[in-house]
């Protein structure tokens, strides 16, 4: 990310994350990309990858959380990180509970 705003130019802590480019100089024009250009880029991006095509903006909203909450970050800090009114919101994007560990797998006895 720093590579990012170092190469970008972005030192505004105002100026928006992800810009669109000027192709006149093919530097960052300042302006934020809209929705829908993010999600296009996300798509082509992701389906080069091999990823779903069910990967979108919140895959990654997803992954951060599901990351933060792995790592002992508490539920509460998740919600302030997210911008979550509700903790009942940033929940749902935990998924932590979709993992399974050895020691659940070693209950099964045959």
């Amino acid at each position: 990310m720093d590579a990012y705003l170092v190469a970008g130019g972005v030192d505004d802590a105002k100026a928006p994350l992800f810009q669109s480019v000027d192709r006149s100089c093919r530097r960052l024009s300042g302006r934020s990309l809209t929705r829908r250009v993010v999600l296009a880029m996300i798509k082509r991006r992701a389906a080069a990858a091999g990823l779903p095509a069910s990967t979108c903006c919140h895959t990654f909203r997803a992954t951060g959380i599901t990351a933060y909450l792995s790592n002992g970050g508490t539920l509460e800090h998740a919600q302030q990180i997210a911008g979550h009114a509700s903790p009942r919101t940033t929940k749902l994007y935990d998924r932590t509970a979709d993992t399974v560990t050895l020691d659940e797998i070693e209950r099964i006895v045959i």
